[in-house]
């Protein structure tokens, strides 16, 4: 018979993510999931102890009596968990895009066979989201908040009409590279499929590409960027703010970054601090395979709809 620790480590089984607070390593982050995992597996109550026979002597009521033996039945004190220690030593917990010590928001996460899904969202062009905060007026030397200031530089001159224009600059010239690695004939119908269903992707490894890049707040010297990417970095991203604040002739560094989704994970999946618990993560990974499973059904039905309507197209 199974321990409620050990059942419930064998339901710990798939991908969920978390909320990373900025100024935390990731590392840091996966160590504390991996130990809450394992105090909480251990506070389960354990099974009860099992038993043995033990012939126990009687006691006698005088010296004239002879003693006797009794059989009783005794708990087996070898198997308590105080002389064997924890059930558990060690969970293993995989990190799948990671986010550097400056950085926070999603990160997803993998337990038991979920690590062997982790290694296959590395091969898959899953898009990610993000926020930058940037301020203008001041360059880094490594173009974050926390750098050493190089150079400062006016921006009265900036206005959002500008700002939005070496957006679309920055995001058309992305496309074109987009275009470039995805190595498929753009007059295909198969590009205007991958197109449609927004999986149109660059072949294997390729350079940083940003798909989306807007500004969704603006109050000099702060503004904040929306953008969605592939293949890319954190400092990748602090860099790109640094060069929109020079195509605007000023300077910028970039306040902090976001993440906001990963693939199909979003803000509103990540389990912040206080939830990194065996039960919640448990929830978590349900809800993750309830979704798969749904994914899956719809994109059958999908396929089964379209091979509908190509036998009705071939039949005129």
């Amino acid at each position: 018979m199974a321990s409620p620790a050990a059942r419930m480590f064998r339901r710990l089984e798939g991908l969920f993510c978390v909320y990373k607070p900025p100024g935390i390593p990731w590392k840091v982050v996966r160590d504390t999931i991996e130990t809450k995992l394992l105090k909480g597996l251990d506070a389960l109550p354990p099974l009860p102890l099992p038993e043995q026979i033990r012939f126990l002597a009687q006691p006698c009521s005088n010296a004239l009596t002879p003693k006797g033996l009794s059989a009783s039945s005794v708990p087996v004190l070898s198997k308590h968990p105080l002389v064997t220690g924890s059930e558990f030593k060690r969970i293993s917990v995989g990190v799948g895009h990671r986010l550097d010590t400056l950085s926070s928001g999603v990160m997803v996460l993998g337990v038991g066979n979920g690590n062997k899904v982790l290694n296959g969202l590395h091969s898959l062009q899953v898009t990610r989201d993000y926020t930058l905060e940037g301020e203008f007026g001041s360059a880094t030397d490594d173009f974050s908040h926390t750098g050493r200031i190089v150079e400062r530089s006016t921006y009265d001159h900036i206005t959002q009409d500008k700002l939005d224009r070496v957006l679309a600059m920055l995001q058309g010239a992305n496309q074109k590279a987009l275009l470039t690695y995805a190595n498929v004939d753009m007059r295909s119908q198969e590009a205007y499929e991958m197109a449609v269903q927004g999986i149109l992707g660059p072949d294997g490894k390729s350079p940083p590409i940003l798909k989306g890049l807007r500004c969704i707040r603006f109050q000099p010297p702060n503004f904040t960027l929306e953008v969605q990417c592939l293949n890319e970095t954190q400092k990748y991203l602090r860099k790109v703010v640094h060069e929109i604040g020079l195509e605007l002739r000023s300077t910028a560094f970039c306040k902090g970054v976001r993440r906001t989704r990963d693939g199909t994970f979003t803000l509103q999946d990540a389990l912040t601090r206080d939830r990194w618990k065996p039960a919640d993560v448990l929830s978590a990974i349900r809800q993750y395979h309830a979704g798969h499973r749904q994914g899956k059904q719809e994109y059958k039905s999908q396929e089964q709809q379209d091979a509908t309507t190509r036998e009705e197209l071939q039949s005129r």
